[in-house]
């Protein structure tokens, strides 16, 4: 009876083994981890885990900014400098792809979209009409820019695409800046959220031509 009985658990423990996950993962003879047998390779997901890290602290270190320059507050220079590093971060996930000049060059455009925003919220705050109409004109000329310089590099960027992401991030943060300077708490709320959600877009986007472009390298 007990040699019987033991060989029937055997038995059921083949059959729950050879119905298992694991064995099916064995059968189809890949051996990969579960990602890899989705497409989804580790290295695609760490850029993208980068990208949007890089470009969420790129809208959350721009509302730290506007909200310190327009109540004039001491850590002002702080978080502006915190905020240029930041441009430097964005430039650097391009860099392993494109080189140093590429890098250098999309860092450069993004500190210059920085210190245009720092002009607009001053004139928002001293509600200067007039240099807000030049600054906007000089942020939008930058995007565009920007959206040239990217697609230029990787034909999977067309640059109306990119135009029309960099364009709604301003209009986002201009929503974002004109509430904060009305104390409109929740307007102000509202433009930072959906300018993260946004981001992500962008940050996604740019992550995706990226893989595209080489292939190899993931």
């Amino acid at each position: 009876m007990t040699g019987k009985f033991m060989k029937s658990i055997l038995i059921v423990l083949c059959l729950a083994l050879l119905g298992s996950p694991l064995s099916v993962q064995a059968k189809e003879g890949s051996g990969d981890p579960p990602q890899q047998q989705q497409g989804i390779k580790p290295k695609e997901i760490k850029l993208q885990g980068d990208m949007r890290r890089a470009w969420l602290d790129h809208v959350i270190w721009t509302r730290a900014y506007i909200v310190s320059a327009l109540a004039g507050l001491k850590d002002q220079d702080k978080v502006l400098a915190r905020l240029m590093k930041n441009q430097e971060d964005i430039g650097n996930i391009f860099k392993p792809y494109y080189g140093e000049e590429a890098s250098n060059k999309l860092t450069a455009l993004l500190k210059e979209q920085i210190s245009i925003a720092g002009k607009i919220v001053e004139a928002t705050k001293k509600n200067r009409q007039a240099d807000l109409k030049k600054y906007n004109a000089e942020w939008h000329k930058n995007a565009d820019d920007i959206a040239k310089f990217l697609s230029s590099a990787n034909p999977n960027w067309t640059e109306q695409e990119l135009k029309d992401l960099l364009h709604t991030h301003l209009e986002l943060l201009t929503e974002m800046i004109q509430a904060r300077a009305k104390k409109d708490w929740d307007g102000d709320i509202a433009a930072f959220d959906k300018g993260e959600d946004h981001i992500i877009t962008l940050a996604d986007v740019l992550t995706e031509g990226i893989i595209k472009q080489f292939p190899n390298q993931f």
